[in-house]
């Protein structure tokens, strides 16, 4: 039962992808999966987790009425706020967080509404750790050789040493929400890198190799796949 004592847990769903990549006219986000919305399956992750946060969904403005609309036609009922998004993902991350109140004893996670396989242990030891340690970030270790290309020339690095970085990406309340007063910069490719600016040690937990993003045709397939195995099993 949830108790006044225990920290309050947030998670900022950030929608605000296009369909470019997809070769769709429809945002990846809102692409069927097994019939119903991929982003559905994201809200129902975190909804169904012991760890039951307050769920932010930032979409663009443009979308709030079809999403709301697909919301009547699915059925769908779960509660959420929703937040209207930024250029670009940072800016998106931000506004969800200026919409969550200054308890600092909050902890807040933030992932991507095209993550729809992620399993409810991870988020759960994603609030865990992060209530304990700062935060946590959720990687896999790569399955294959890695290189790295500069100025045309590749070189090899280590495998064992290379991690491929998903989300949730979570942590307390007071480390985000100051990290995310920095100006924008190019350089930050995700929530990790923008707490990492202010000088907070990054803390890795492991993921899972099902937790794939949705980015192009091939991926609804493959997680069309991994849902049918798991109703199955």
């Amino acid at each position: 039962m949830a108790s006044d004592t225990l920290p309050k847990n947030y998670a900022i769903i950030v929608a605000g992808g296009s369909g470019t990549r997809m070769q769709s006219a429809v945002p990846k986000q809102f692409l069927l999966l097994c019939g119903k919305p991929v982003i559905m399956y994201t809200i129902e992750a975190f909804f169904n987790s012991a760890a039951k946060p307050g769920i932010i969904l930032v979409l663009p403005a443009e979308y709030h009425a079809y999403w709301q609309k697909l919301c009547t036609d699915h059925h769908f009922t779960i509660a959420h706020q929703l937040v209207t998004g930024g250029q670009t993902r940072f800016h998106s991350v931000k506004n969800g967080l200026d919409s969550i109140s200054n308890d600092t004893d909050a902890v807040i996670a933030v992932h991507d509404a095209v993550r729809p396989l992620t399993s409810r242990q991870i988020i759960n030891e994603t609030y865990k750790h992060a209530a304990l340690h700062g935060n946590a970030v959720t990687a896999v270790k790569s399955r294959d050789s890695v290189r790295s290309v500069k100025n045309g020339i590749s070189q090899s690095l280590i495998r064992d040493e290379i991690y491929l970085v998903q989300t949730p990406q979570t942590f307390q309340s007071a480390q985000i929400k100051k990290a995310y007063l920095q100006p924008f910069d190019t350089k930050f490719t995700d929530d990790a890198s923008v707490v990492e600016e202010t000088g907070v040690a990054i803390n890795l937990i492991e993921g899972n190799y099902e937790n794939i993003k949705i980015t192009f045709p091939e991926d609804i397939a493959i997680a069309e796949m991994l849902i049918k195995k798991s109703v199955a099993g």
